[in-house]
Parts: C-alpha cells; structure tokens; sequence
C-alpha cells in the first residue's frame, strides 16, 4: 500500500477476499471507512498512552528547538545575569563601606549594607517570576498549537504569551509567597521552641526543636507534592481557557481529581530522568575540572596565581555553561509536561479530541476562521 493509502502509518490493513494459501490464518480487513486518529502535528487527536506523555515533552525540544530552547536559554541567561551584576555590584559596594568606615560607625554600615544586598536581591527574584511566567506561556503556547500541525517562530509564541502575562506572574508570585511563608513558619516555630524552651527544659529543647524542624520539613513536602500537583494545570488553563488567576485554580483542582497519581507520576518520572541525566553529564566535568587543576597547580596555584586563576575561571565558566543549557532543556519538558497533561485530561473528559478534529479539518477546507478557539470551554465559545 501507498503512502497516499496510508497517510498516518501503521500496518497496511489485508484487501478484501479469501486469505492465500500462506496466510491462512490472517485477520479479517477493517471495515471499510475506517483510518487510526489523526496526528497532524505534535499529539495524536486521542487520548493519550503513559509513554506518550512521557515522550511528548521531550518532541516538543526536537520539534522546534530554536523557539522553544531558544526561549528558554534567554529567559535562564537573562536571570544569571542580572544577578551576578546586581547582586553581586551591590554587594561589592556594600561591603567596600564597611572596610573604609570608621569604628564606631561600622556596626550601622555593616546592617546597612546587608539591608542593600537583601534589597539588590529582590530584582533577580522578581526577573526570575516574570522569566518563569513567560516561558511557561511560551510552552504552553507550543504545545496547543503544535497539536494542531502549527510551528510558530519565537516571536510569535512570545507575543501569543504575553497576552496573559500578567495573570501568569501573579500565580508565579503567589507560589513564591507561599513557599516562603510556610518555611518561614516552620524554621521559625523550631527556633522559637529552641531559645524559649532552653530556660525550662535545658539542652532538652534543642532535640525536641530538631524534632519539629524535621517532622514540619516532611509535612512541607506532602503538602507542596499534592497541592503542587492538584495546581499543576494553572498555567495551561491561564493561557488557553483565558481564565483568572482563582478560576484557573479551581479548574485544575477539578480536572486532576482522579487523576492525581498520574499526574504526579508523570511529572515526577521526567524530573527524575531530567535529575539522572544533568547529574551525567555534570559531575564528569566537575570532575576532570578539578582534576586537571589539581594536576596543573598541585601547590594551589601560588607559583603561578595568574595561570591559576585563568584555569579556574575556564572550568567554572565551562561549568555554568553546562549548567544554563541543562537548565534550559529542563524547563522546556518540565513546562511541556504539565501542557500535555492538560490537553490528554481535556480529551478524556471533555471530548478535546473531536474539537481538535473539526479545527484541523476546517482549516484544510479553509473554514477555520468561523470555527472557534478549540481550546475555550464550551460556555466560553458561546458567550
């Protein structure tokens, strides 16, 4: 059979008619009409299998690297930077002051110096939201549209993104402030216990403030698992649904219920993977850096602290170039993940699949533009 007969692959189904000699145990033919669901780009228009959720993130780098790495290598080398200059510009400053201020006027210098590195630092934290926000919609945008057989260029994901940038931020910044709050409350409850229960317990408070470090440590991280998962579509619904901030929340924690353990599962497995590969190739570099400046300076350098200091600045450069692409290819699949996620329990439990199906097929017949936005929920097509 053709590849004309058999546009979408698989195995060539039997013509119709007795089975031949050599054959005699062949299946019967398909009926006829019938052809496998569609792929016209990234994800077949059904619901998907584990393996292909595992592996789709990983098409979405291959399928189009220069937006989708490109993306993300700008947004992670934008961050670094800013915060090497920023950070460690006013620390430098900082601490200069320290040096050349008078003795009794060393203790105000030293806390305000810390106070303007603690300030400095807030710039990197909020470039790394607004970097994070948009990637995200940068991904998000990928996937959707790949799904349909598009392949936007950066500049178009981009603009596409920041159309919901801000409602994206504003989750991004709500994750951050929770995180911070909840350890915060937990090292503080321990120190607490520590320094008030010293005076009536003695020694004694020590343990038991370790003992609730620990235990508030592992209620942290159940509770960042699953309500990490429960949300883990937010993003994805922010874009596509072109919901808020609150109504995207209450969507994911509707459309992972009963899915939970795969989702986390999913999500969980690739970071593993993504974890065992970045440590592979990591660590022999590390390794052979050391090594070969151990080799070349075996006194540490004090003969030849010029030559020393070019070496280490090479490895450690070699390094953190290693570091930003690792680091970029591991946000665009944990991105594309939750993307994928969100487009196989759509389909599965709202039919995606046939909205997908009558999208593509308009826009070959050229009807597209009177078919709605597949991804909108029904109400919303219709208000």
């Amino acid at each position: 059979m053709s590849d004309s007969q058999n546009p979408y692959g698989g195995i060539p189904q039997a013509s119709f008619g007795p089975p031949s000699a050599g054959y005699p145990h062949m299946p019967p033919p398909a009926p006829a009409g019938w052809a496998p669901p569609p792929r016209p780009g990234l994800l077949p228009l059904r619901p998907l299998s584990f393996g292909m959720l595992l592996g789709a993130p990983f098409q979405v780098l291959r399928r189009n690297p220069a937006a989708t790495f490109g993306s993300a290598l700008i947004t992670q080398l934008a961050t670094s930077l800013v915060t090497v200059f920023v950070v460690g510009g006013a620390g430098i400053l900082a601490f200069n002051r320290i040096d050349s201020a008078l003795p009794e006027d060393r203790d105000a210098v030293t806390a305000g110096a810390w106070a303007t590195v603690i300030l400095a630092s807030l710039i990197p934290v909020a470039l790394s939201i607004l970097s994070s926000a948009l990637l995200q919609g940068v991904l998000v945008v990928e996937v959707a549209r790949g799904t349909l057989g598009e392949k936007n260029r950066m500049g178009v994901l981009w603009r596409a993104a920041g159309r919901r940038l801000w409602p994206l931020v504003a989750w991004f910044a709500v994750l951050l402030g929770v995180i911070v709050i909840a350890v915060a409350a937990v090292v503080g409850l321990a120190v607490l216990i520590g320094v008030v229960g010293s005076t009536a317990i003695g020694d004694a408070a020590i343990g038991v403030a370790i003992g609730v470090g620990v235990l508030g440590a592992l209620v942290l991280t159940a509770s960042g698992i699953w309500l990490g998962t429960k949300t883990a579509l937010v993003p994805s619904i922010i874009v596509l649904e072109r919901r808020g901030m609150l109504s995207s929340i209450r969507r994911s924690w509707s459309l992972t219920n009963g899915s939970f353990w795969k989702t986390f599962g999913v999500l969980a497995l690739i970071s593993v993977i993504l974890s065992f590969a970045s440590q592979i190739i990591t660590t022999p570099v590390s390794f052979i850096g050391g090594l070969a400046t151990g080799f070349l300076f075996p006194t540490g350098g004090s003969e030849d602290s010029a030559s020393f200091i070019a070496v280490t600045i090479v490895t450690y450069g070699l390094t953190l170039i290693i570091s930003l692409v690792l680091g970029a290819v591991t946000a665009v699949v944990q991105s594309s993940a939750v993307a994928v996620i969100y487009i196989d329990l759509r389909m599965r439990r709202e039919g995606l699949d046939l909205d997908l199906m009558r999208y593509v097929e308009a826009r070959h017949t050229g009807g597209a533009h009177d078919v709605p936005d597949p991804y909108l929920v029904s109400s919303q097509r219709n208000g």
